[in-house]
């Protein structure tokens, strides 16, 4: 059994991931920022139908925090399947944006990137297997009005990914970037309508979290043993 961790497991998005993890019977640790009980509680469902689990909270940008709750769970084996999904909005228009909003997306994406990700990084090379998937964004590709702090921290993740995805080839491990478009989550509820959805998404709706999950669940997978590098686009051909 892999153990896997989901950043921002307890988000919409992230929830499902963990249960579909879980499914394809995986050890997963739901990790949490501020909702630990949200956690908790998508630990008790993942249990309830006969998987394994657990709940972790832990500060993103905060590196030595992280690197205490990280050192805990490596204790228990290596992780060996990291999907990084915590991440935060603060949109505004960019000669309006003050420098808070900047450095809490930067900090949350990209710093949290870093964070998380390095002091998994060689544990997992010495099991000579390993999954990277960053959860990035449609506006982390084309760019989005009011996001230029989250386009700029996506966006570089993008580049992280293909960079990390070099360095690791050869070890089995692969780095691979999800962007989805229009997500049917809390999140997104309040900034699309469904009028707004219809014009800017071709297959007028918005994707399910489930699907997002199916796709992680298949980058992490044996299956996609061959696949590093990429950053793949779920958005019903917005792209």
């Amino acid at each position: 059994m892999k153990h896997a961790l989901v950043t921002g497991g307890s988000g919409g998005i992230g929830a499902a991931i963990c249960r579909r993890l879980a499914a394809a019977g995986h050890h997963v640790v739901v990790h949490a920022s501020r909702s630990r009980a949200k956690a908790d509680a998508i630990v008790g469902e993942i249990l309830a139908a006969g998987g394994s689990a657990e709940a972790v909270a832990f500060d993103v940008t905060d590196r030595a925090a992280t690197a205490t709750a990280l050192a805990a769970l490596l204790e228990k084996g290596a992780i060996q399947i990291l999907v990084n999904n915590a991440g935060i909005h603060a949109d505004a228009v960019f000669p309006g944006m003050s420098g808070e909003q900047w450095d809490s997306v930067v900090a949350v994406s990209l710093n949290g990137f870093f964070n998380v990700t390095q002091p998994l990084t060689l544990p997992m090379i010495r099991t000579r297997w390993g999954r990277i998937i960053t959860i990035s964004s449609v506006a982390g590709i084309t760019g989005n009005r009011g996001q230029v702090n989250y386009s700029a921290a996506k966006g570089a993740l993008h580049a992280a990914s293909k960079a990390l995805s070099l360095e690791l080839a050869s070890r089995g491990i692969t780095v691979n970037a999800v962007a989805p478009g229009i997500i049917a989550t809390g999140m997104s509820e309040g900034a699309f309508g469904a009028e707004a959805i219809r014009n800017l998404v071709p297959m007028k709706r918005a994707g399910k979290p489930d699907e997002v999950a199916d796709l992680v669940a298949f980058l992490a997978s044996d299956h996609a043993a061959y696949i590093s590098g990429q950053v793949i686009a779920i958005n019903g051909g917005m792209i």
